[in-house]
């Protein structure tokens, strides 16, 4: 294989490193060919990990079991689920064999996520991406395991699921989303609109609301989710491929000047020039004070100028009710009509 520029620098970068027990990693060639993990069908097992942080009380863990359960499957937990380390849900090494395991097990069908939290990009440099490549199977989880979700598919071309976890319940919206995706897939199918909400006199709906950033269609595969660990991702070997993307974004308890921050630090990379479009999730407890920018301000100010189309309330996030968008999938956003529709199955 013949390195590029770049390659070679990152590759002599991590050399100069000398971190003992990392393995050495190039960037590699993103596959071409989208490979989509089995559908899910009442009777298969689920594996739960926590690769990130890991809940308070062992309860939760027995609850997420419970969850598994409740969508009509058996609840395989990780050899290491209940480990704690400080704010790490055990090891980094026991944290990554517990995901290559459930990869590698023929008798898990997919795998959950209970929680995020901190911790995942430190287990991409221990994941077997050739193993996990030839074991497709559904891997869904959000917030810190976007980390995850990218470096999967950059590497093996698999398909990865941003949705909900298995540490909480799952809204009426929330399991609808997971059905249409996970489920009973269609050809084409919408994702991440509001949820229906009954207008009447003196009644509108004030929190889940689309805006027009820029006006118009784009088409692409999909890439995205948390932006802190998007931005988090660049400049390594596991930074996603965003030429043509429809790049999708949340975040939670940022503050504007940190979305300022953040989306800048993607505008100075290049890549949010190289996207076709952008769909914006919900930022949550974004901490104003009386000296800020609004949300509003921030993501008009750094998104506007690109002309790409964009569209912001796409209920992806830290919110109850949240949609499942799978990494990979091609899509097509239209913001006039404030619609993101996959244009293919996400399952087999």
């Amino acid at each position: 294989m013949t390195l590029t520029r770049r390659e070679l620098l990152a590759a002599s970068g991590a050399a100069a490193l000398g971190v003992s027990g990392l393995p050495r990693v190039v960037r590699a060639a993103v596959n071409p060919s989208v490979v989509k993990p089995k559908r899910l069908s009442p009777g298969m097992t689920v594996g739960l990990v926590t690769p990130a942080s890991n809940v308070p009380e062992d309860q939760e863990l027995h609850a997420a079991m419970d969850l598994v359960r409740s969508l009509g499957f058996s609840a395989e937990p990780a050899a290491n689920l209940f480990s704690r380390t400080a704010y790490l849900a055990g090891t980094d090494r026991e944290r990554a064999d517990d995901l290559n395991a459930m990869f590698a097990d023929s008798n898990i069908d997919a795998i959950f996520c209970v929680r995020g939290g901190y911790g995942s990009g430190r287990l991409l440099r221990y994941l077997d991406y050739d193993m996990i490549a030839a074991n497709p199977k559904i891997i869904m989880g959000y917030s810190d395991i976007t980390a995850i979700l990218n470096a999967i598919y950059l590497r093996t071309g698999m398909v990865t699921f941003h949705g909900p976890i298995a540490g909480g319940n799952f809204s009426d919206y929330t399991y609808d989303q997971y059905r249409r995706v996970l489920v009973t897939p269609e050809q084409s199918v919408r994702i991440g609109e509001p949820p229906a909400f009954e207008v009447r006199p003196g009644v509108v709906d004030w929190e889940n609301r689309l805006t027009t950033i820029v006006p118009g269609v784009a088409e692409g595969h999909l890439i995205g989710g948390n932006l802190s660990l998007m931005v988090t991702l660049l400049g390594t070997p596991f930074e996603p491929q965003f030429d043509g993307a429809i790049l999708f974004l949340e975040d939670v308890s940022e503050p504007p000047y940190s979305v300022d921050r953040m989306l800048t630090h993607l505008w100075m990379a290049g890549k949010l020039e190289q996207v076709a479009g952008i769909v914006l999730g919900k930022f949550t407890d974004d901490g104003y004070d009386s000296n800020t920018f609004s949300i509003e301000e921030v993501l008009r100010d750094r998104l506007e100028p690109l002309g790409i189309p964009t569209l912001r309330g796409a209920m992806i996030g830290h919110i109850e009710d949240k949609t499942v968008v799978p990494l990979g999938v091609r899509a097509r956003l239209d913001v006039d009509a404030g619609t993101l529709t996959l244009l293919e199955p996400a399952v087999s």
